[in-house]
């Protein structure tokens, strides 16, 4: 910093020829290449053509174009939904959740009364407006840039993007701009006399370092290197007509801007009577609260009507075209807008105007979240492995419809079933389908493959299965065999363990085992009747 303030930078780049080098010319400098090669001095030489400054783009433009309005106006309003958080990366180079954190603060509450939608849509005006939006921070001390780190009061300020000078310059022995090794060595803030600013004394230059500037830029100026450019720029042909046609219906409920009927008169009417001839008809039939009067004529006048209006002119038609190529620069649809163009035909279908919003979204509102939150990191300085992200989660125009969510829901639903159908842990499917990275997955799977979820059965579990299997088989083989009783046991128990049904033997073949003879008493003989004789004999003795 003292570097530059020995150099002078501070007070005199913008006065010192020698240094002009130094310095990028915005796109409205007379020294701008578009200016010097008569891009804008060949727009429209009327009283409502738009000059190449900030101050007209701001008078000429936003606030005379209701086109232009309702394109910034509209950019602004989905852009200032969003919050600002930090985002870090996994290891496998996925996003990680979004966070809060340290510094913060500043961007959720920028200014006393300040909020994040109402910088988030200065940096959208200013960037429509001048391609370019600037800002650093200040403390109540007066101290700028990283000096007011820490300082009490500590909020961000707006430098007005036509009053911020950038300055160019190379680490070779000449410096020179245009250097392939040039790069910004710092950015020159310096109010000037403006139709805004009334007398008084102008406050003294700033110049501050690149990381002490936030620098928002979204659209790049193709014929510079550091600077944006306005959108509005290759349709400013457009909104002059624009606000030409918006004059000329002013006009034509005035005083008609084309006429709507010719009078003649006979040649030999004097001048004088002519004269009075009009100043009456003028005051007698002009205007609208004059409207439908009969008109009387004498002295030869005839009216002939030339019934040109705005049906005629196909009016709606030129200013619809008109309206539709500056939403398109603006990267809104025109039924967004409301332009006439986008409120007819198809475009207001359910299908059509669904599409539309997510053209809108994906192609033109969150480039300019990305591009919003990389500039802003300048100012919050997020944590170590941290980076500057935007939170759409709270966006009211980004939610799908109910319909719409409910599949998406189904679908997520569907893939997280199979899933744990297939063995896979439940909690690794819930982050995989959320992020849409089925690479999760890996080494995450249970060894649960069956509906159930049984463990997987071994060899030897096979094993046992197939005998208690078998056991089972037999045993009910073994007892419808038995039931009948033909068989006997042991011919039915071999046959079923041998699987040999021949050895199967009916109880009828087997020969039952004869009785053994009581042995005889001792002191008999086994002749009945001798015994019996001899026995009654020793009894009657």
């Amino acid at each position: 910093m003292g570097l530059f303030r020995k150099l002078g930078f501070a007070a005199s780049v913008a006065s010192n020829p020698d240094l002009k080098g130094f310095t990028q010319p915005p796109f409205w400098s007379p020294e701008h290449p578009m200016n010097q090669a008569g891009f804008f001095g060949s727009l429209l030489d009327d009283r409502e053509r738009i000059e190449n400054s900030f101050e007209s783009y701001v008078e000429g433009a936003f606030k005379k174009s209701g086109t232009v309005f309702s394109c910034i106006s509209t950019r602004a309003a989905v852009l200032s939904e969003a919050r600002f958080l930090y985002r870090g990366y996994e290891e496998s180079g996925r996003p990680s959740e979004l966070e809060g954190g340290e510094g913060l603060e500043l961007l959720e509450h920028p200014w006393p009364g300040g909020t994040t939608g109402e910088l988030v849509a200065r940096m959208e005006q200013d960037a429509s407006l001048a391609g370019n939006f600037f800002g650093t921070t200040c403390d109540d001390l007066g101290r700028y840039g990283k000096a007011s780190r820490g300082g009490p009061g500590r909020r961000i300020v707006r430098m007005r993007p036509d009053w911020v000078t950038i300055l160019v310059g190379s680490l070779r022995r000449n410096g020179h701009p245009l250097d392939l090794s040039a790069r910004i060595i710092g950015y020159l803030y310096e109010p000037r006399q403006a139709s805004s600013v009334q007398g008084g004394v102008m406050p003294e230059s700033v110049l501050l370092m690149p990381d002490e500037v936030c620098h928002y830029s979204p659209e790049p100026d193709p014929i510079a290197r550091f600077r944006g450019m306005s959108w509005l720029t290759p349709v400013i042909r457009e909104i002059s007509a624009d606000i030409a046609a918006a004059k000329h219906k002013e006009k034509f409920y005035e005083n008609a801007a084309v006429p709507n009927m010719a009078i003649k008169f006979d040649k030999e009417t004097s001048e004088d009577a002519f004269n009075t001839f009009v100043e009456k008809f003028n005051s007698s039939h002009k205007g609208a609260w004059n409207a439908y009067k009969t008109l009387f004529l004498m002295g030869g006048a005839d009216v002939t009507p030339l019934t040109m209006d705005f049906k005629a002119l196909d009016f709606a038609q030129v200013i619809g075209k008109g309206e539709n190529r500056i939403a398109q620069a603006a990267g809104v649809p025109s039924a967004w807008v409301g332009n006439s163009e986008g409120m007819q035909g198809s475009s207001l279908n359910a299908g059509n105007l669904g599409m539309l919003r997510r053209r809108f979204a994906d192609g033109t509102i969150r480039p300019l979240w990305r591009k919003m939150s990389a500039s802003l990191e300048v100012l919050v300085e997020p944590p170590a492995g941290k980076h500057l992200w935007f939170d759409e989660r709270g966006v009211a125009f980004l939610r799908e419809d109910a319909r719409d969510l409910a599949e998406i829901m189904q679908t997520n639903f569907n893939a997280l079933e199979a899933g744990i159908r297939a063995g896979y842990e439940p909690d690794v499917l819930v982050e995989a389908t959320r992020d849409n990275d089925v690479g999760k997955l890996l080494g995450k799977h249970t060894d649960l493959r069956s509906v159930q979820l049984l463990p997987p059965v071994s060899p030897e579990d096979i094993e046992r299965q197939n005998d208690a299997a078998i056991s089972e088989i037999q045993a009910r083989s073994i007892a419808a065999l038995a039931a009948p009783g033909i068989y006997t046991a042991e011919s039915i128990a071999e046959a079923v363990t041998t699987n040999d049904m021949s050895k199967l033997v009916k109880a009828t073949e087997v020969v039952a085992p004869q009785p053994p003879e009581p042995k005889p008493a001792p002191g008999t003989t086994t002749d009945s009747g001798k015994g019996g004789g001899n026995s009654g004999q020793e009894n009657a003795r």
